[in-house]
């Protein structure tokens, strides 16, 4: 029998091959969280978005003006119904499983986001993604000047109050650069979500989850040698030699020589040494 993460790994190997407009950023953020929980109903998560576009749209009546429906959109999810940002526990990991937001009401930047868009989706007010470092936002697609917050329960941003945003995040420590406000694309999307995870499992020491989150990224991102190679100095790190090495191996092939070539090199040849004890 298939192991359930298993069978994820390769649907999103699937992704990894899709055009980025054909990638289902909700379905894949449920396919996210049913590693975590392998019962998850994956097709009644995605109709308690449905449930809730119903709630807005009943709001919103035939008004179609931008500025009104964005503002509709967050006090129904963020007055009405209790989204928030989770400040007191930023960093537990059901806070970037999209389906315990929806039970729990509680998420970080990213997943408030992606909750947002995906309500937006189904209501015909088009959100796009906006990836800034520490802080994901959106934008209405046909506002370019006007970003949504739903870490802040949905608040309005200008440009500016984008890049003050940024510096307190940043406790100043990161340069204003406009490009920080490009919409990203779906596979981003989701690998910037998988990307959460894995920080937050290898900073809690949680290994099995973190080689979990890193099988999703080389999946999802075949061509971004970084994934598989980050995956292979966890693998050395436990002592997992052969995984270890095909990662390495794989990494050192795919492009020219970078500045830790020589210590990829010399984890192989450790490896190489083990193996022949």
């Amino acid at each position: 029998m298939i192991d359930h993460t298993d069978a994820v790994v390769k649907q999103f190997a699937g992704l990894g091959q899709a055009p980025d407009e054909e990638i289902d950023v909700a379905r894949a953020a449920f396919l996210i969280g049913s590693t975590e929980y392998p019962d998850l109903d994956v097709d009644g998560q995605v109709e308690l978005l449905d449930s809730l576009a119903a709630g807005v749209s009943r709001r919103l009546g035939d008004r179609q003006d931008n500025l009104f429906c964005l503002n509709t959109l967050a006090e129904y999810l963020f007055d009405e119904v209790g989204f928030q940002g989770n400040q007191q526990d930023y960093y537990n990991p059901d806070n970037s499983y999209l389906n315990q937001v929806l039970s729990l009401r509680l998420g970080i930047p990213i997943t408030l986001s992606l909750l947002c868009s995906e309500v937006g989706k189904r209501i015909g007010v088009p959100l796009v993604g906006i990836g800034m470092p520490g802080h994901f936002l959106l934008r209405h697609q046909n506002e370019g000047d006007l970003f949504l917050d739903p870490f802040n329960r949905g608040i309005l941003l200008s440009v500016d109050e984008c890049a003050q945003r940024l510096k307190d995040v940043g406790q100043g420590n990161i340069a204003w650069d406009p490009a920080f406000l490009a919409p990203v694309g779906n596979r981003d999307f989701v690998a910037r979500i998988l990307r959460n995870l894995k920080g937050i499992y290898l900073n809690g020491a949680d290994h099995d989850r973190a080689i979990r989150m890193m099988d999703l990224l080389v999946a999802l991102l075949p061509t971004e040698s970084r994934e598989q190679r980050d995956r292979g100095l966890l693998h050395f790190e436990l002592e997992h030699w052969e995984q270890a090495k095909e990662d390495l191996r794989h990494y050192l092939d795919s492009g020219p020589p970078s500045q830790d070539t020589a210590a990829v090199n010399w984890m192989l040849e450790r490896i190489d040494a083990n193996q022949t004890r």
